[in-house]
């Protein structure tokens, strides 16, 4: 990315952008043809930006080496339609990052996910709000599995949604990806706690590719 502080907030606001595009596109497609064809739709969207975004996460050199996120085939047993518990609600979480300060989420509720197991639900309490379901599994930081910090589900303040049916939200861990920060460092993002851990093997969604990242191990301690 430009070091130019006007340039570099104008990237990320079209990242924005686009990344709502692509989510739109993606609740589309999965109405209208299904959800492994929406998978697909946004496996390759993500592979677009990744490749020639400027606010990519990619850095130059890694953008030269890539040929594509590592995302496992679609499996409709990953897909289900929740309704929240009022479990937790109302429970305080504060994030510290490195660039963005303290983060302040509040539990909406939890999540009963069959054969998975429990997470909480959140809400983003400063400025643009919206849900945010993070996630770490049994994967997370093994060889040949996820990121070791964990992965996103929903973060709606930059359009991560698949939609909702009649209180219902839908999850589906093939849509799970890495936070930004698991590419490059530089990058601020929560990560989840306690109430999103899960001691289940999650084999779907966006795996970790260290040769990626900024710093080689990044995130697999």
């Amino acid at each position: 990315m430009t070091t130019n502080p006007a340039v570099q907030a104008a990237d990320v606001a079209d990242w924005r952008v686009r990344t709502f595009e692509l989510y739109a596109g993606v609740r589309r497609t999965a109405q209208d043809h299904g959800a492994p064809e929406a998978h697909a739709f946004w496996v390759r969207g993500r592979n677009e930006l990744f490749a020639s975004h400027p606010a990519s996460a990619l850095t130059t050199a890694a953008k030269a080496r890539f040929t594509g996120l590592q995302v496992a085939d679609y499996n409709p047993d990953f897909r289900f339609e929740c309704e929240p518990t009022a479990q937790g609600a109302g429970q305080q979480m504060l994030v510290q990052t490195g660039t963005d300060g303290t983060v302040p989420f509040e539990q909406l509720g939890t999540l009963e996910i069959p054969g998975i197991g429990s997470l909480a639900l959140w809400a983003l309490r400063s400025y643009g709000g919206g849900l945010f379901l993070p996630f770490r599994d049994a994967s997370s930081g093994r060889s040949g599995g996820s990121y070791g910090g964990g992965r996103y589900l929903l973060d709606t303040v930059k359009g991560a949604h698949l939609g909702r049916n009649a209180g219902t939200i839908v999850v589906d861990f093939n849509f799970a990806y890495n936070p930004s920060c698991a590419y490059d460092e530089a990058w601020a993002c929560p990560l989840p706690g306690p109430h999103n851990r899960l001691t289940t093997h999650i084999p779907v969604g966006e795996f970790y590719l260290p040769r990626l990242a900024g710093t080689p191990e990044a995130g697999n301690d």
